[in-house]
C-alpha cells in the first residue's frame, strides 16, 4: 500500500499536583502495573522553514548516552484526548545529528528537561513527569484504555492539560539566545 499509514499517537495528558502525583504511583504499585523505570532526559526542539511548532516538531531526545529523533504533527482537536503524528528513529551520535539538523537550516529553539518514570498497565502506558515548571501524567494507548486507566486509577480532581511540553516550555521557559529553555536550576 503506498503511502504508508502514518503511525498514529494517542494521549491524554493531565497536570498534577504533588499529592496527586504520590496517589497516582501509590495506585499504579497497588492496580500492578509494571514499573519500566525512570529516567532523565533533554529534549531540543528545531525550527526551520518547513516546521510550524504550533502544529508540528522535530525533537532530539537525550537520554543517556542514547537519542531519539522524533517529527510530531498534531491533529486539530478540542478533545482532550490528543492525536498526532509520531515517526521516530534511534539515532547513534546525537550530536551528529545536531549536526547535520543544522546543516539543512534547521536550528534550536526550544530545550526542556524532564524526569519521567513510566508504567504499563495493560495496553496502556502511563508516564509520570517532572518538569522545571509542573508535574504531569500522560496515559497512552487506545482512547478505551485511556478511559479504562483513568477509573482504574480513581484520583480525583484530575485536570487535562491541553497544551504540549513546548507550548508550556515557551511560556515558562527563560531565554537564552534564540532559544528559550526549560531546565532544573541543579542540572541532571
Amino acid at each position: 500500500m503506498y503511502p504508508p499509514p502514518v503511525p498514529i499517537e494517542i494521549e491524554k495528558k493531565y497536570r498534577l499536583t504533588k499529592s496527586q502525583r504520590d496517589k497516582v504511583v501509590r495506585r499504579l504499585g497497588e492496580l500492578g502495573a509494571k514499573s519500566l523505570g525512570e529516567e532523565f532526559e533533554e529534549n531540543t526542539l528545531f525550527a526551520g522553514e518547513a516546521l510550524d511548532l504550533g502544529r508540528s516538531v522535530l525533537r532530539l531526545r537525550r537520554v543517556g548516552k542514547k537519542a531519539i529523533l522524533t517529527y510530531k504533527e498534531r491533529f486539530p482537536s478540542t478533545d482532550s484526548i490528543k492525536r498526532q503524528r509520531e515517526d521516530e528513529t534511534t539515532v547513534g551520535d546525537a550530536d551528529a545529528m545536531e549536526d547535520i539538523l543544522d546543516a539543512v537550516g534547521l536550528v534550536p529553539r526550544l530545550v526542556y528537561e524532564k524526569r519521567r518514570a513510566t508504567w504499563k498497565l495493560g495496553n496502556a502506558e502511563i508516564v509520570v513527569d517532572e518538569l522545571p515548571f509542573g508535574l504531569f501524567m500522560e496515559i497512552e494507548g487506545s482512547e478505551a484504555e485511556i478511559r479504562k486507566v483513568e477509573k482504574q486509577l480513581a484520583i480525583k480532581g484530575l485536570r487535562a492539560e491541553l497544551q504540549t511540553y513546548p507550548q508550556l516550555t515557551h511560556r515558562h521557559g527563560k531565554p537564552h539566545g534564540s532559544v528559550i529553555e526549560a531546565r532544573f536550576n541543579e542540572g541532571k
